[in-house]
């Protein structure tokens, strides 16, 4: 289930006034749900037997299969990382010393539905794998491609250059440019 959450991509999400980043994964098995508020990141992992037996003491009238909570779950999860919600149901959560509570009502079969996502603080590795590392790789593929952006402008400059000293002038005075200012760019990159 955590290798497959790392194909998963990060969600916003409000929970009353507070905002968060999360993901999670599904499966018929049970579900990994991860979720950060940027200050510290949260998580937890259930198995088959852990939701059958949260389900009996939340959802006494409701009986169905696990794989029947696990699916309804996902339908309700999925749809609000999407940016999606679903307005017959409720999120709520509550941050306590040792983690995040995460309180789910809804209705399933006609019937009321409730879920909590007991999360505790993520593992150093788990926030690493999940959100330190694809940050990083993502910024070092941006500055690669601002590189490259800024090589094809400084030489875009050297044909437009070139041209003019042919002798070559614009038919239409709106579509000149300044020539390219590497080191301005580079410091107005950095203040933003």
């Amino acid at each position: 289930l955590e290798s497959s959450l790392l194909t998963q991509p990060w969600a916003s999400v409000c929970f009353g006034e507070s905002a968060f980043l999360a993901k999670v994964c599904f499966r018929d098995t049970g579900y990994v749900l991860l979720i950060s508020d940027l200050t510290s990141v949260w998580y937890e992992s259930a198995d088959a037997e852990a939701v059958g037996q949260r389900s009996k003491e939340l959802n006494k009238r409701l009986t169905v299969h696990v794989s029947s909570f696990l699916h309804h779950l996902s339908k309700l999860m999925c749809p609000l990382l999407a940016g999606e919600p679903n307005t017959a149901t409720s999120f709520s959560c509550h941050r306590a010393a040792g983690g995040l509570s995460l309180h789910v009502k809804s209705t399933l079969s006609g019937l009321p539905f409730y879920w909590d996502f007991h999360c505790c603080p993520a593992p150093v590795e788990m926030v690493s794998r999940h959100l330190v590392r694809p940050l990083i790789r993502m910024s070092l593929a941006l500055q690669c491609q601002v590189q490259q952006l800024t090589s094809l402008l400084l030489q875009k400059d050297a044909e437009i250059e070139d041209y003019r000293e042919s002798g070559a002038t614009l038919s239409r005075d709106r579509l000149r440019t300044e020539p390219f200012q590497e080191e301005m760019f580079q410091q107005n990159f950095m203040a933003e």
